[in-house]
């Protein structure tokens, strides 16, 4: 899969297509308000909810979009197979990894995060207010269906029936199922390990550690998951950049999960 995350000395800034997925879970419109008021010349903005989910459907809380959605969505922002894709979000947070999975899942090729969000980007370029419009485009998409797991792929995986690893990117107490502040029911998945994707971040940055190294190998079939499929995205993208290659997202996670099958609490390690 190549290198998922790049410092901004390490891109291509020519000609390269921005994606700003800047959101906030807490506050929905901020991303588009930072946006509109400065990102990158000619980057195009996403959101989480309105484009990245589908949030008509009952597939969890950020459900997956089907592919005539995603379809929609990408030719309708003008993108195009050839082009060298860059996206952003504030920093160590999961949206861009969230877009950047989306995008190479419906097969763009080229996509890689910035690491360290808007605030490095900015200072390499000059951020502006001007918001380009991109005629639509006609793709013939080449869908990466072995990156996605759907519910039925991880009841055969709690079941016996697969021989994978659940990974949960959740904080340990949610995990635990201790406390649950978002889902009706707290827990995990049976079978599920956690790692925590907050410890991921460094200085503004998503990176590997030791920690994450040693709780998955590179030659396990793992299929990660969070509350809602956004917070796993860091975590999967994480370990693209390490060079796992058998690696899934569970776009619903537990609260997908949830509506169908049921839980467990403690610890597996």
């Amino acid at each position: 899969m190549g290198k998922v995350f790049k410092l901004v000395e390490e891109i291509q800034l020519d000609g390269a297509r921005f994606v700003d997925a800047r959101f906030d879970l807490q506050d929905k419109e901020a991303g588009k308000k930072a946006f509109e008021e400065g990102h990158a010349p000619g980057a195009i903005y996403v959101d989480l909810e309105q484009e990245l989910s589908d949030m008509e459907s009952n597939n969890g809380r950020h459900p997956m979009p089907n592919k005539e959605k995603l379809a929609a969505v990408f030719q309708g922002l003008g993108l195009r197979y050839e082009d060298q894709i860059v996206v952003y979000d504030q920093g160590a947070a999961p949206f861009a990894p969230r877009a950047w999975w989306m995008l190479t899942y419906a097969g763009f090729p080229n996509v890689v995060i910035v690491n360290g969000g808007a605030p490095a980007l900015e200072e390499k370029v000059s951020f502006t207010k001007d918001i380009i419009k991109y005629p639509p485009t006609t793709i013939e998409f080449t869908w990466q269906d072995e990156l996605y797991a759907p519910r039925q792929a991880v009841k055969a995986i709690v079941d016996g029936e697969v021989n994978a690893t659940l990974l949960d990117a959740r904080a340990a107490v949610r995990y635990r199922g201790e406390i649950e502040p978002l889902d009706k029911v707290a827990g995990h998945i049976p079978t599920a390990k956690n790692f925590d994707w907050e410890q991921l971040k460094s200085d503004g940055q998503l990176q590997a550690n030791d920690a994450l190294r040693s709780k998955v190998a590179r030659d396990e079939h793992v299929v990660v998951y969070c509350g809602s499929g956004v917070t796993a995205s860091p975590l999967y993208a994480v370990l693209a950049d390490e060079g796992y290659e058998n690696i899934q997202l569970y776009v619903g996670s537990f609260s997908d999960w949830i509506t169908e099958y049921d839980i467990e609490k403690g610890t597996n390690e």
